[in-house]
């Protein structure tokens, strides 16, 4: 939780410190940053980076933590691990709040896998939808 008012708060500085702020940057910055949580093994700051996250049962959050790190062990299996995640584009559609950020997994097998990552931002921060 901590981490993620950490993101809020450098969105409102950059809201402050300059004008016409690129939201579709900030909402990709924000995609990469959630999934550095992952592959940094911090499950539970992925997920709670995910729109609506304080909502759910506490029961439905451990879920969702346990199946990050399962998805981070096949990965580890079947590509040797997610390496890096880099930012490839970004769609915003800032009247609607919502964007869709393109990421590249470079993954420990030489492969790359290109995903898309829809976000929405609610009171001036950027959540994996």
């Amino acid at each position: 939780m901590r981490k993620l008012l950490y993101i809020a708060l450098l969105m409102a500085v950059a809201a402050c410190t300059s004008k016409g702020v690129d939201q579709g940057e900030v909402a990709a910055r924000a995609a990469k940053q959630y999934y550095d949580y992952l592959l940094q093994g911090d499950y539970a700051s992925f997920v709670d980076g995910h729109f609506r996250h304080d909502s759910i049962p506490d029961i439905y959050r451990e879920q969702l933590i346990a199946n990050a790190k399962m998805y981070m062990s096949q990965q580890t299996v079947e590509h040797r691990g997610i390496k890096d995640v880099h930012i490839v584009q970004v769609k915003a559609d800032t009247e609607k709040h919502a964007a869709n950020v393109f990421l590249v997994f470079a993954y420990g097998d030489s492969t790359n896998e290109e995903i898309v990552v829809p976000m929405v931002e609610n009171k001036g921060v950027w959540y994996l939808r």
